[in-house]
């Protein structure tokens, strides 16, 4: 049972448009409060977009996501899960990036992570664009390389955009893998779909053993075989669960900066989580949401069922 100050606060105890928002209205905790110590999952903002290549946005992710939270409580109402009740969970705030220093801003975003991984805190992140990720990977990786499964409509295994940019989003993965941070041959990757430049992200992972699920083949075969198999493949090794927001079709997702036609509805997004059974996740995270292209608010609504449904499998499958 957690401590009773790392409780969100319930809508019934004060209204749901009322209060200073944090993710799932859970106790804002800096690293320096003594009770850090007490932390099991860290949820982090990481306001920072330096790697789009076309449409930005996504550094307002975290604030509009942490609004929408607000709706999210205390309870699973399909699996029954409670997960404040089962880990410490609290809002860590967000890393300060600096927005015209790409490189300064990845070394801010490690150093917090090191600090988070050396007290034991799990992280569940919000982005952000996809390059966050590979800082994050820097420091949760260094160690060991991790296996990863990943959600997403693009592989983001380029090597470099306009003619030789290596830090992009996307790229994020083909340097992870060069930095030895993550086993290629425990990656999975499921939803790739679209129009592409070239199939130069294809080859390369087919060269280093990375498993790709196309979206045709989700749609084919069905999330429960594709996920026992994604399952089966990381095994019981340190897994990062990384969620790209375009994984999901436009219809039920339009704010986000590179929207792919044909991927999942909302209950497939949160479905596919749902089969992370016996998963060993040592972090995770949620991005691209790009509030400018959210003009309804529900991207970010289901951002934050989807953070909901990664804490409600982190605590469970912890337990």
């Amino acid at each position: 049972m957690s401590n009773s100050y790392f409780q969100p606060v319930s809508g019934l105890d004060l209204p749901r448009f009322a209060g200073i928002p944090t993710f799932m209205r859970l106790p804002h905790i800096q690293l320096n409060d003594p009770k850090i110590k007490d932390v099991d999952i860290g949820l982090i903002g990481v306001p920072w977009d330096s790697g789009t290549t076309n449409r930005s946005g996504a550094r307002h992710g975290p604030r509009q996501i942490r609004d929408a939270s607000s709706m999210i409580r205390a309870q699973n109402g399909a699996t029954g899960v409670r997960p404040f009740e089962s880990a410490n969970c609290a809002d860590l705030g967000d890393i300060a990036p600096n927005p015209a220093d790409l490189m300064q801003t990845m070394s801010r975003i490690t150093q917090f992570y090191n600090d988070i991984h050396s007290a034991l805190i799990k992280p569940m992140t919000v982005g952000g664009d996809h390059l966050s990720s590979f800082p994050i990977l820097r420091a949760l990786g260094k160690q060991k390389p991790l296996s990863m499964i990943h959600f997403d409509s693009h592989t983001d295994l380029f090597d470099a955009y306009f003619g030789g940019t290596k830090y992009t989003h996307g790229t994020p993965f083909r340097r992870a893998i060069e930095e030895n941070l993550l086993d290629p041959t425990k990656i999975v990757q499921i939803g790739i779909r679209g129009s592409t430049y070239d199939s130069e992200d294809r080859d390369f992972a087919d060269s280093v053993g990375i498993k790709i699920y196309p979206i045709e083949e989700l749609h084919a075969r069905g999330i429960e075989q594709i996920m026992r198999e994604a399952c089966e493949i990381v095994g019981s090794s340190s897994t990062y669960i990384s969620y790209d927001i375009d994984f999901v079709d436009p219809t039920f997702a339009p704010g986000t900066g590179t929207p792919e036609v044909g991927g999942p509805n909302s209950y497939e997004a949160i479905q596919v989580i749902r089969e992370l059974k016996n998963v060993n996740i040592v972090g995770a995270d949620l991005v691209e949401v790009s509030p400018p292209y959210d003009h309804s608010g529900n991207t970010a609504f289901l951002a934050a069922s989807i953070i909901f449904e990664l804490l409600c499998i982190m605590t469970t499958n912890e337990t």
